[in-house]
């Protein structure tokens, strides 16, 4: 099977997105204690370690946004997503670290 290639989102156009009123979906893959600390309101938290096995919480039907802390979770995510049939899957770019900054 060919590796598809996960499409990048960057934090404007999440931004302008969100404020636009669209209805992706957040998929924040880092850990809890990550989570608690500080996240993007409306995103379920779904640690990549253990997505294999929640992949029932993502939805098919709408867009998914996969973040992390600086893109490399999220982007590894996207593939697991992509791996499972999903296909409208996009990666923060550059992660929370860029959403903050």
């Amino acid at each position: 099977m060919a590796i598809m290639e996960c499409q990048e989102i960057s934090v404007g156009q999440l931004k302008h997105a969100l404020l636009s009123g669209t209805h992706a979906q957040l998929v924040d893959v880092r850990e809890i204690d990550e989570y608690r600390s500080g996240h993007i309101e409306g995103a379920t938290l779904i640690p990549l370690g253990v997505l294999p096995y929640r992949l029932d919480e993502v939805r098919r039907d709408r867009e998914t946004v996969v973040i992390c802390r600086s893109g490399n979770r999220s982007k590894q995510a996207c593939q697991i997503l992509l791996e499972h049939g999903y296909s409208n899957v996009k990666s923060l770019r550059g992660g929370l670290a860029s959403w903050n900054g």
